[in-house]
């Protein structure tokens, strides 16, 4: 187990607002490797029901880099309510692991 190390899912709509952010976390050390996918997102919205081109960003970081993370997300983030997921690694290469220690470093 592996619970000191989670994956971060955020969304925004705009390319170069995704780049923004994510390099804005990378010189904060809170992520070691950041993932841009373009994504759909179908969902509900004020009571429509809404689909949207998005950027999906994966976040690679220290459990106890979250809260550090979560507060630059929420300072950044062109939405009033954004997507922020954190979801725990149960198992992943310790080689890997040791390199997000490095690149998370305070």
């Amino acid at each position: 187990m592996h619970a000191d190390y989670l994956i971060v899912h955020t969304t925004v709509d705009d390319r170069s607002k995704a780049e923004f952010i994510a390099r804005t976390i990378l010189e904060a050390r809170l992520g070691a490797c950041i993932q841009i996918v373009p994504i759909q997102s179908l969902y509900r919205w004020e009571g429509a029901l809404e689909s949207s081109d998005e950027y999906r960003l994966e976040i690679k970081t220290r459990a106890d880099r979250y809260d550090a993370l979560e507060s630059l997300l929420l300072r950044h983030h062109p939405y009033d309510t954004p997507e922020i997921l954190a979801i725990p690694v149960v198992a992943g290469s310790e080689e890997y692991l040791r390199w997000v220690d490095g690149e998370c470093a305070q």
